[in-house]
Formats: C-alpha cells, sequence, structure tokens
C-alpha cells in the first residue's frame, strides 16, 4: 500500500484517482502509523510552500517524513513535495526539509522562450524531460514522451542529484534525487500514460524493496 501525505496542500484526489486506474492499493493519510506501514510513499501538492511547511511542522509530518527516510522507505515527491525535499524556497523565504542539498529558483519575467517571445508565468503545458542519468522511474517510457507541468518555482538541487532537465526559458531541473527518493516537478498524475507507467513503476520499486527486507 502506498501513503499519500494529506498535509492540506491540493492534488490529493487525482494521485488518488491515478493509482486506482492502475489498481494500485493506496490511502490518503496524515496518520503516522499509516505512513510507517506503507510500503512506499507519495508527496504531492499544489499550493504555498510557507503555509505547507507550517502544517507538516506544527502536525508532526515532517518529523514523520525525515524518519521513514532515514529508513529508505521509498517516496516520490511530486511539484511542491518536489521543492520542499530542498534545504529553501524563495516562496514565503521558507526553509523547507532539507533532505536534498538545494534550494529553488523562480521563473522571472526576463527570460524568453525559443522564439524570443517572453515566457508565461506560471509554466503551464507539457515538456519533454531530458534524462542525464538513468532512473528507475522511466523505465518503458519513450524519452518523446511529454508530461504536464503547472509551477512558477523549480528545484535547484546539487549537481549529483539532478537527474532530468526540461527547458522553459532556462533548462531547469524537473527531475531529482537519488535511488528510491525521487522527485518531479511534473504531476505524473495528470501526463496520461507515461505519468502512469512512471507511477506503476515507483509503486513496482516499493514492492521489491519491502520484499527484500
Amino acid at each position: 500500500m502506498l501513503a499519500i501525505l494529506n498535509y492540506e496542500a491540493g492534488n490529493l484526489t487525482s494521485v488518488r484517482r491515478a493509482l486506482d486506474s492502475l489498481g494500485i492499493p493506496c490511502m490518503v493519510t496524515a496518520d503516522h502509523d499509516v505512513i510507517a506501514r506503507s510500503q512506499g510513499i507519495i508527496f504531492p501538492g499544489v499550493g504555498a510552500a510557507g503555509s505547507a511547511m507550517e502544517h507538516l511542522r506544527r502536525s508532526g509530518m515532517a518529523d514523520a517524513i525525515l524518519r521513514e527516510i532515514g529508513r529508505n522507505k521509498p517516496m516520490l515527491g511530486i511539484c511542491l513535495g518536489c521543492q520542499i525535499l530542498l534545504d529553501h524556497s524563495p516562496e514565503n523565504d521558507t526553509r523547507t526539509l532539507g533532505v536534498i542539498s538545494g534550494q529553488c529558483g523562480m521563473f522571472t519575467p526576463d527570460l524568453s522562450d525559443e522564439n524570443g517571445e517572453p515566457i508565461n508565468i506560471p509554466h503551464m503545458g507539457w515538456n519533454t524531460v531530458r534524462l542525464h542519468r538513468d532512473c528507475r522511474l522511466f523505465d518503458g517510457i519513450d524519452p518523446e514522451s511529454e508530461f504536464y507541468f503547472v509551477h512558477s518555482y523549480y528545484p535547484i538541487p546539487a549537481r549529483e542529484y539532478v537527474i532530468g532537465t526540461t527547458g522553459y526559458g532556462l533548462e531547469f531541473c524537473s527531475v531529482h534525487g537519488r535511488d528510491g527518493l525521487w522527485a518531479t516537478q511534473f504531476h505524473p498524475e495528470k501526463s496520461g500514460r507515461p505519468g502512469l507507467k512512471m507511477l506503476a513503476n515507483f509503486y513496482a520499486y516499493c514492492r521489491e524493496t519491502a520484499h527484500a527486507q
């Protein structure tokens, strides 16, 4: 069973529906015991970094997340969940979880697209991901596949954690992490077949990890 973290950030329902469509058992939860018993964790979110971190700390979920990561439980961060794994976000000048070294950047109006036109902020739409190293999440996914983005901030992790990048005004990190701890700036649950395949790959990894223990 996968635990979808409920920390009063949006996008929980779409993640659960995507997993349900794949027949993957899951639960939207803030219960620390349920999180501890799960085979893996999905850390989703649409919202502001400051209010999300305030809720995570107040509820004790920040400690629960760090504890499970320390136990090497697989985790997938999505969008805001991707950014919160870093050290800091300029959104509300927020100190975040600090699991992955790095901080967030923000798209600015001076950036332009490939035609020299100013980019729209937030970045909203479909884009490809250029992989810089192998990643289990992308097994069986066409390299030309596009994924759905909607964000104004983007992760800037330490170089060794960069897995994939995407171009939008600049080339930014769109996938970061390490084996068993991955984070995507895009939304797999809203990215059609490639996104569903990614979620299936994550669950397969979680099951393999659980059986190996």
